[in-house]
């Protein structure tokens, strides 16, 4: 028996304006999640790579510095994980050895504390919104199964309405409710895929960062030896 369907009306558009209302807005809210998405992902891909850059940036400059107080005073108010981490260890050092004795064990672990939470801190910030992509990963398919489930029932609703078994009857609303867990794994995939590339980018970042206060945390150690022997 042919089916008395044509290609316009199995369109993606013609699927949606013949969906019934429910899987219309499910349609809607698992579009409106991808565009989400993909916000978030344009947003991480230029942030991220130009931390990363920065980030070289000032490992070399920090290295290359003579004077750490005059660099201080250049990127203390540094919107930079690095430099913040830099700032916080820079601060507990001169709270530390301000006044007169000087607890050297305490002074070391004062300074690992505060950069460790620093960068602790500058990973949270950096993670804010890949908990939105896990969400939309992890949800967006079963959203999209709902409104698949809901255009099947519809659709043998309609079977038993019109009395009638031909395939014809029953293709555009499977079709809809196919569609619809379409546009979920549309949302779902992308957003599994930034998710775990971002999360393996902060976590390089993190790596950075962490072997930068390991490396500040030395130098300063060293600068209180070289006091303690005065």
């Amino acid at each position: 028996m042919m089916l008395n369907t044509d290609a316009a009306s199995m369109s993606p558009i013609a699927l949606f304006l013949q969906a019934d209302v429910v899987v219309k807005a499910i349609m809607i809210g698992l579009l409106l999640a991808s565009v989400w998405t993909w916000a978030i992902i344009i947003g991480f891909v230029v942030k991220l790579s130009g931390i990363r850059r920065n980030i070289g940036t000032f490992e070399k400059a920090f290295w290359k510095a003579e004077d750490i107080d005059a660099f201080y005073k250049e990127h203390v108010d540094s919107k930079l994980p690095i430099a913040r981490v830099f700032v916080a260890g820079v601060a507990e050092w001169r709270r530390s050895t301000v006044g007169g004795q000087v607890d050297r064990g305490a002074t070391r672990e004062r300074l690992a504390t505060a950069m460790g939470a620093s960068v602790a801190n500058e990973i949270d910030i950096l993670s804010d919104r890949l908990n939105i992509l896990a969400t939309i990963g992890s949800v967006a398919p079963f959203v999209g199964l709902f409104g698949t489930v809901w255009g099947i029932m519809r659709s043998f609703t309609g079977i038993a309405s019109a009395n009638n078994t031909s395939l014809a009857v029953v293709a555009p609303g499977i079709a809809e409710a196919l569609f619809a867990t379409a546009i979920g794994l549309f949302a779902a995939i992308p957003a599994v895929i930034a998710y775990n590339r971002f999360s393996h980018g902060i976590n390089r970042i993190e790596a950075r960062l962490n072997r930068f206060a390991d490396g500040f945390h030395a130098t300063l150690s060293r600068q209180l030896e070289s006091e303690g022997r005065r």
